[in-house]
């Protein structure tokens, strides 16, 4: 899938959604617990991107505090690690989202926009 067409599924998923879409480029930095990869259910979240990174985190199964718990990852990464999270990053700051055995759930978290 190229570049063009990836954008046009992320837009989608935000009008699906309610939400504004806001471009994840494919070289910015995303945090990615990458043991966790392969794990249900799969997480995101997105704060508000800073200099290089997109603000989003993205992990399977348990959540862990660990301070080496994320990985930075370029966000083109996830096709190979993760390729059914491609659509939801587009995903503005505050979006969540959770998938899992053909199950999806997106909301709007206020709380992640003040972190």
């Amino acid at each position: 899938m190229d570049e063009d067409t990836m954008e046009q599924a992320q837009a989608n998923i935000c009008k699906q959604y309610g939400q504004q879409f806001l471009a994840c480029p494919i070289d910015s930095i995303l945090g990615v617990a990458v043991q966790t990869l392969g794990n249900q259910p799969l997480h995101g979240l997105r704060h508000k991107p800073k200099a290089d990174t997109n603000g989003w985190y993205i992990w399977a199964g348990e959540y862990s505090s660990a301070s080496d718990f994320f990985s930075p990852l370029h966000a083109i990464h996830m096709l190979e690690k993760a390729p059914e999270v491609m659509h939801f990053l587009g995903l503005p700051p505050g979006c969540r989202f959770l998938l899992a055995d053909g199950h999806v759930d997106v909301w709007f978290d206020a709380a992640l926009l003040n972190t």
